[in-house]
């Protein structure tokens, strides 16, 4: 894709409702007001295109399109406009002149890159808990906390991919972590543009395009010193990494996104017959998408719905299994603040209905309620301001909730709810030095002595310095 076919997609992103719809449905106006006097486009937005079509900056993605980072990232890793069309058109915008082979009769065209579109990133970070945890010292340094090889981008013109792979300091192994491959084309429903694809993935929410569902929300970066909650949905990360997906999206309008994908157990350093795995599923496990999206005026908002339903064997491959409906509502609002600078507001809520056939028959029916609000003060480039709160409530289970240390639940309730602030400094856009902290309002269904064991929810506030590079 040329750097013209670029411009087109960020105008078609960026501008007012009116102008939008008029450069969707006419390329060659939409490059006309690169170079216009038009007032559809003000001298800010002109400038800001010029920037992005000059500015190189990394990674990989950075390198593949010419574009600065900021053309897709507000701030990594939140997706600005034109972030969310280049990922539902599969990775596969180019500013680079492509190594192509034009003679048919040898067989398949050649359509590669002239660069390999690699990059790495790397996180190092200081925790400090209110107390340590039992056994360990405090003010835990992790080097490397986490360290990633990126396999990103464009194949070919509708074949893009997002392939990671990273070293744990927590676990100490090196293995797969998020990977999005995409097939994605073009074409026009009822006189209005569609942008239709495929992803392979393995990990649910990963492949949505929005700051909201559970793989690319707030916070971006934690401490994996911090004790986990002893319930989370499963929707909610618990099936990250462990399974395979295979789906179907489509973009209306710049309007309309609707995506179905079913997903297989696919557990890592086991096999299929393996009767140690954890969270396998059976059969296989359906999940759904639709949001709405709008520009008004200066304002975007996006709402939408999305959820699975999956049959899991608490522990093995055989054997009866427990149920899960999970049904998440999610909101995004973006609005400019100042020149350069945006507020970024995001909440969702998930809903699981669990059917313990498996776990616990004596007390058959749970439920789980999830909720998130945050926001993000971005005044430029360099600073941010973002704090939230979240929830987890849940039903009494004594048979599933129990007394443990430091991760179980004296009064068999899995409520844990609290607030997390962070402020980052980004010297450069793919650099970032974080500050961020959180306090417990209640752990695993209490404040005091929540597992039973005199550990008190406050000792689990959390201060957690970040330094984050990717190149």
């Amino acid at each position: 894709m040329t750097r013209k076919w670029v411009a087109y997609l960020w105008v078609c992103a960026l501008l007012p409702t009116p102008a939008m719809a008029l450069a969707r449905s006419n390329p060659v106006v939409a490059r006309r007001y690169l170079s216009s006097t038009h007032t559809v486009v003000s001298p800010a937005l002109r400038a800001a295109l010029a920037e992005a079509l000059t500015g190189r900056r990394v990674p990989s993605f950075s390198r593949q399109t010419g574009l600065s980072c900021s053309a897709c990232h507000y701030q990594f890793p939140q997706l600005t406009p034109f972030g969310r069309l280049f990922k539902l058109n599969g990775y596969s915008i180019v500013g680079l002149k492509r190594i192509v082979e034009p003679d048919v009769k040898k067989g398949s065209p050649l359509d590669l890159l002239p660069i390999p579109p690699l990059a790495a990133m790397v996180q190092t970070s200081f925790t400090h808990l209110g107390k340590a945890r039992p056994g360990a010292q405090n003010d835990n340094a992790q080097f490397p906390q986490q360290f990633s090889l990126f396999l990103g981008g464009s194949i070919s013109s509708h074949l893009g991919t997002l392939l990671q792979a990273t070293y744990s300091g927590a676990s100490g192994s090196f293995g797969i972590d998020n990977t999005d491959i995409r097939y994605t084309n073009r074409t026009t429903l009822g006189e209005e543009g569609l942008i239709y694809g495929v992803t392979l993935h393995n990990n649910p929410t990963v492949q949505d395009v929005w700051n909201t569902t559970p793989a690319w929300g707030f916070p971006f970066a934690s401490s994996q010193i911090t004790p986990s909650p002893i319930a989370a949905s499963v929707i909610d990360g618990q099936l990250a990494q462990g399974v395979l997906g295979l789906g179907a999206y489509a973009l209306w309008n710049n309007l309309v996104y609707v995506e179905a994908t079913g997903y297989r157990s696919a557990p890592q350093g086991a096999l299929q017959v393996d009767t140690n795995a954890t969270h396998a599923i059976h059969g296989i496990t359906p999940y759904w998408r639709l949001a709405v999206q709008h520009q008004f005026g200066l304002t975007y908002g996006m709402v939408g719905i999305y959820g699975l339903s999956a049959h899991e064997y608490p522990a093995g491959i055989t054997g009866p299994t427990d149920a899960f409906t999970d049904v998440g509502f999610d909101a995004q609002v973006e609005h400019p603040i100042t020149h350069g600078g945006v507020f970024i507001l995001r909440s969702t809520w998930i809903h699981e209905e669990q059917t313990l056939r498996a776990s616990t028959p004596e007390h058959l029916h749970d439920q789980l309620n999830t909720v998130r609000v945050n926001a993000s003060v971005e005044p430029n480039a360099l600073l941010n301001l973002s704090g939230g709160y979240f929830s987890t409530t849940g039903r009494s289970d004594s048979l599933l909730y129990t007394p443990s240390a430091l991760t179980g639940s004296r009064t068999g309730r899995p409520t844990t709810s609290g607030l997390i602030e962070e402020f980052d400094i980004n010297p450069w856009q793919n650099m970032r030095l974080a500050i961020q902290g959180v306090e417990y309002t209640s752990f695993n269904g209490t404040v005091r002595s929540y597992d039973g064991f005199g550990r008190q929810a406050w000792n689990n506030n959390t201060l957690y310095l970040l330094l984050w590079i990717a190149f």
